[in-house]
């Protein structure tokens, strides 16, 4: 998307701002000449993630803008008051916030310590809230204020909560401001939005969860930073109390085509689907539908059933056939399989002790994760034509553990991809 030009001189309070969708965001305000305030804790090099504050005021004044980087955990008080303050005296004002900052675990009840959750809920929800709120005296002297959280649309569907319900409630709690504050500012002419994307997004973050071959699946965090440009550059009364897409926003602005979006082109049109999204949700369901069809002419005959048995013991039959001493150096975890379908089984596969070893039942150590499937996509995933990041986001896989090391397996899934 083209610049425009109508954020010259505007100052933009980002959170989240060095690295990923924050930054993405900043840089493509910054070319219009905006001012931005990198509001981030990363001040030192993080040992995993690319990005300081420091680096990211670098990109931004060499992309035309200004930049002020302050250390700011948003879960602190003082230090959101302390950045505010430092950008009203270097800037004059804030025109608009951006909540971007947000933690991410995807556990399910049991497998999330209350350590985790409180920190997801009081970075999401309650520093959303926090900083919006210390910001609003300024946003009301503003000629067009905005206030973008990057969160999802809301909805009572089970199927958001299910898997990761301390998650959903922070996430959704950053959507509760943007609807209540919607409401509460209109009258005073301050746009209060959520934005979301339509794919995965790429970013050093979800590569940390779901592994590099993430970004074949993905799209850069660029159409993010456009589609949250096109927003903040309308009018803040024409606008308010939306539920955005990242795609839908684009299309509104007359972009068509999403291909140098797509971190890997010729994947274009086999990109992840972020969940939270309805309209991903009717695809989703139509494709179980079709699913649940073919496994039930499948359950008609014994033959079928025997053959899907048979698929899972020559999974786990490949598998042995390329255990090494190498892949359990790398891989370094145990994982117990919960298989459900025309026959409940459970299985094993240690990557953590000697060169190996896999076997029906549970493992003798307790797992560093339990994957639960259904056979049919089970079979799907370790013959590679169901990635397991995707059939985590899609609620056809659940992962009880660690997460890192459970995405691990789909190095092991490609191996096996021609021998299945």
């Amino acid at each position: 998307m083209i610049n425009t030009g109508k954020l010259a001189g505007r100052t933009i309070f980002i959170t989240g701002a060095s690295r990923g969708i924050g930054k993405s965001i900043a840089v493509k305000a910054a070319r219009d000449g905006a001012n931005i305030i990198v509001a981030a804790k990363t001040a030192e090099p993080h040992p995993k993630l690319p990005g300081t504050i420091y680096t990211a005021a670098t990109e931004i004044e060499q992309a035309g803008g200004k930049a002020l980087p302050c250390v700011v955990d948003v879960r602190d008080e003082a230090q959101v008051v302390s950045a505010v303050e430092n950008a009203v005296n270097k800037f004059g004002g804030i025109d608009i916030v951006i909540n971007n900052a947000s933690a991410i675990s995807l556990t399910g009840t049991t497998s999330t310590d209350m350590k985790r959750y409180d920190l997801m809920n009081s970075i999401n929800t309650r520093g959303t809230f926090l900083v919006s709120k210390v910001c609003l005296p300024y946003l009301k002297r503003s000629p067009n204020p905005h206030i973008v959280n990057i969160s999802p649309p809301l909805s009572m569907k089970p199927i958001w909560f299910k898997n990761h319900v301390a998650y959903t409630i922070s996430k959704y709690g950053m959507s509760m401001c943007a609807l209540g504050m919607a409401e509460e500012f209109k009258d005073v002419g301050i746009a209060v939005n959520a934005v979301w994307p339509k794919t995965a997004i790429h970013t050093a973050a979800v590569e940390m969860l779901s592994g590099p071959s993430s970004s074949d699946y993905s799209r850069k965090p660029e159409i993010m930073g456009d589609a949250v440009y096109a927003l903040i550059c309308r009018d803040s009364k024409s606008v308010t109390g939306q539920f955005l897409v990242d795609e839908d926003i684009l299309k509104s602005e007359g972009i068509t085509d999403f291909t140098n979006y797509a971190c890997n082109p010729a994947n274009k049109d086999k990109l992840m689907l972020d969940f939270f999204l309805e309209e991903n949700l009717e695809g989703l369901n139509l494709q179980e539908q079709l699913i649940n069809i073919t496994a039930q002419k499948k359950a008609e005959s014994t033959q079928d059933t025997s053959k899907s048995n048979l698929q899972i013991e020559q999974i786990f039959t490949a598998i042995e056939a390329n255990l090494s001493g190498e892949l359990v150096n790398k891989t370094g975890a145990i994982f117990q399989f919960n298989v459900n379908g025309d026959q409940t089984d459970t299985w094993y596969l240690d990557l953590k002790n000697g060169k190996g070893s896999t076997g029906k039942g549970e493992p003798s150590q307790p797992p560093d994760a339990t994957l639960t499937m259904d056979s049919k996509n089970f079979f799907a995933m370790f013959s590679g034509k169901l990635k397991p990041a995707s059939a985590f986001m899609m609620g056809k896989l659940r992962v009880q553990g660690n997460l890192q090391k459970a995405m691990k397996l789909e190095k092991l899934m490609q191996s096996l991809k021609s021998k299945l």
